[in-house]
């Protein structure tokens, strides 16, 4: 297999973690890419800890299975942070995107990391300024096609708009509010190597 890249989403039911993935997924498609995009969780509620997986190649993909060494970690919820073993499986050169308003140095020092890459942007603020609600998986997306430059930033953001503008159809507002998050977020992550 080629060059293989899995990404796991941290989150609560109901913060849109399977959605994400879904549309970095669809996007990365639209970029030639293989792909995988699935949730893993049984009967939670809303507010109860989910997780999410990508899995992009430019070859196919043969392996169907959880994600246990991700590449990259992307938190939507901090507080999962000391309930969550985010960092399970992430090797020394990955990457971990979170969603706060604290710094990246400050993140990697309660992580308890020595190496790796943290990132973090406030998309909780960026999503109540863009969309009138706490809903930060959109602006996540904008972080993680920053951090990672694995799909082409425009064509993601148009993609994204195609699949809004289908769903919110009579909610022009929504779908602006949501390409908005993604741009911020894109230009507002931080990092720390």
């Amino acid at each position: 297999m080629g060059k293989l890249t899995e990404i796991r989403w941290h989150g609560r039911g109901g913060q849109g973690a399977k959605t994400a993935a879904l549309l970095f997924a669809d996007a990365a498609l639209g970029e030639g890419l293989y792909i995988q995009a699935f949730p893993e969780y049984g009967p939670e509620r809303m507010g109860a800890p989910v997780q999410s997986f990508d899995r992009l190649s430019d070859e196919p993909i043969t392996i169907h299975c959880g994600v246990t060494n991700p590449s990259v970690v992307v938190v939507l919820d901090p507080t999962l942070i000391g309930k969550v073993d985010v960092i399970q499986g992430l090797p020394d050169n990955g990457a971990i995107i979170i969603n706060t308003s604290e710094t990246p140095k400050d993140i990697k020092a309660k992580l308890g990391l020595s190496k790796g890459k943290v990132y973090t942007v406030d998309a909780s603020a960026i999503s109540r300024e863009t969309i009138g609600k706490d809903i930060p998986n959109t602006p996540m997306l904008g972080a993680l096609a920053k951090v990672t430059g694995l799909i082409n930033f425009e064509r993601m953001v148009e993609d994204n708009r195609k699949k809004l503008t289908a769903k919110f159809k009579n909610r022009p507002e929504i779908v602006e509010g949501n390409i908005k998050s993604i741009q911020r977020a894109y230009q507002e992550v931080k990092g720390e190597e």
